[in-house]
């Protein structure tokens, strides 16, 4: 498992997907909150699933030390002439959980404007929260949302992520949210209790995202040990076979696949 972050900023992170990437974590340093527990984490379980934003508001970090830090983080690198392509708000757990989420979004994007306005403010999150009027207004004014929906009905979901949330919900928040980039997560483990890669499967993802029309869809798979021990990595050939399917139905599918024949997810949500 990799560790918890200890700070607000952390690489800058290359990824497949975002490019050279600055990692923002708007969680508790000693605590992952979240309202899923994903059996492919890399931060292990949501040991406080499934209450998720129970931790007090003090021991989130304050907005506006958040922004200055971020600020900070951005001059060292013009400094030393370091290039980043996105700001990405991730973490070890689900960002859209802070207390003070759409006041953290808007002095994220003033600091971006002023320190880095060619770069964009992009979001991992799982989707869960968008049910929230004013979470649902912030995650829009972000350049970049990339949400979760590695399963195309309720019972795979908890499987897959535990999700208490209502499928439904879920769903209906994605819908609502312009420009969304779906990402999803494909694997299947040893005991066969875990797979979202069979025809039927696929084949219900791809019906419920072509109810949502979201802008693009990343598709890919684990690279680092994940909570639950029995996961694998799905092929690349599947993954591309899935992609074309995807794609066949009008979605702009496409996916990421790592060196040695698995897809990178060593950015993912």
């Amino acid at each position: 498992m990799l560790p918890l972050h200890q700070s607000v900023v952390y690489g800058p992170v290359r990824s497949r997907r975002l490019g050279q990437s600055l990692g923002i974590n708007v969680l508790p340093r000693h605590q992952k909150i979240c309202t899923f527990n994903c059996s492919y984490c890399q931060y292990g379980w949501t040991r406080n699933y499934p209450s998720g934003a129970t931790s007090s508001a003090d021991a989130w970090p304050d907005p506006a030390v958040i922004a200055r830090t971020v600020a900070t983080a951005l001059e060292r690198l013009q400094q030393h002439g370091e290039r980043i392509d996105r700001l990405t708000l991730a973490g070890h757990g689900e960002p859209t959980l802070h207390p003070q989420f759409p006041d953290l979004v808007d002095r994220l994007l003033r600091v971006r404007d002023k320190r880095a306005p060619a770069v964009p403010l992009a979001i991992l999150s799982n989707s869960s929260t968008l049910n929230s009027a004013p979470i649902a207004a912030a995650v829009a004014r972000i350049d970049e949302r990339y949400m979760k929906l590695d399963a195309g009905d309720a019972t795979l979901l908890r499987r897959i992520n535990a999700a208490t949330v209502p499928f439904d919900q879920i769903v209906d928040g994605l819908r609502r949210l312009p420009g969304v980039i779906i990402q999803t997560m494909f694997v299947r483990d040893r005991l066969s209790r875990i797979d979202n890669t069979s025809d039927l499967a696929v084949a219900t993802w791809i019906s419920t995202l072509a109810t949502i029309r979201p802008a693009a869809v990343h598709i890919y798979t684990i690279d680092r040990a994940p909570a639950w021990p029995y996961l694998q990595p799905v092929a690349a050939a599947r993954l591309q076979e899935i992609a074309r399917r995807a794609q066949a139905a009008g979605l702009a599918a496409e996916t990421f696949v790592a060196q040695g024949g698995v897809a990178a997810a060593s950015d993912r949500k």
